[in-house]
């Protein structure tokens, strides 16, 4: 039986999660990160929705940051939680919504190219981005989790939609400088409710038992 399903972002894997998992575990829930790293869209979808078809009952399903956009893909959830998160439309992609919102100077992670093509944070800025108001233990061991990501991770784009008819919340992050403004408040329309939280991108990192907590209301009462 899973009751939760923790989707991690781009550059991410689930390591990054271990801490907000072992809280949710203390808890009496049983907890699944799957790996998603190097999966289509449409294979990061089926991959979720066939953890939530093998479940007693409908877990909530957490998505942070690139992890909202197969979060806000997936069917057949008792509700969707979304730090930091995407959340595309159908016929979106990352690449077109940034294209449309150029935000704020100095918004936005910083990424750089390696010798194979791919894409890696700039550590100092990831470290003042994502991780800006994580301890320095905790942000030094997510900055070593850190992965390249393929340029087409910005093409993802969605056939078909579920936020639409799933209970949501949004976990804003007022200092959250990692996706461009307007950005967090477009994609926070799209959900039930928002929650605004005086953190950074990453509160299951700065604030986990308080995101636990969140994860704890919506898997007994569902979101309203």
């Amino acid at each position: 039986m899973t009751d939760v399903i923790i989707l991690h972002g781009a550059w991410h894997q689930p390591a990054h999660y271990a801490e907000l998992a072992a809280l949710l575990n203390s808890r009496g829930l049983s907890v699944e990160v799957p790996d998603l790293y190097g999966l289509s869209l449409t294979e990061s979808t089926a991959t979720v929705e066939a953890i939530v078809s093998s479940a007693s009952k409908s877990p909530v399903v957490v998505g942070h940051s690139f992890g909202g956009v197969t979060a806000g893909t997936v069917r057949g959830a008792a509700a969707l939680v979304f730090l930091s998160s995407w959340i595309l439309d159908v016929d979106e992609s990352p690449a077109t919504v940034l294209a449309q919102t150029p935000g704020e100077p100095g918004e936005g992670l910083v990424v750089l190219p390696d010798a194979d093509g791919r894409l890696r944070p700039d550590p100092e800025d990831a470290r003042a981005k994502p991780y800006g108001d994580v301890d320095e233990p905790a942000a030094a061991r997510a900055m070593e989790l850190l992965r390249p990501e393929p340029p087409s991770i910005f093409n993802a784009t969605p056939t078909r939609v579920s936020w639409r008819d799933t209970p949501s919340v949004y976990v804003r992050g007022l200092r959250d400088r990692t996706i461009a403004t307007p950005l967090p408040d477009r994609f926070a329309g799209r959900c039930s409710r928002t929650e605004t939280w005086d953190t950074g991108h990453s509160p299951h990192l700065s604030r986990p038992a308080a995101v636990a907590d969140l994860i704890v209301r919506h898997r007994t009462d569902g979101a309203s």
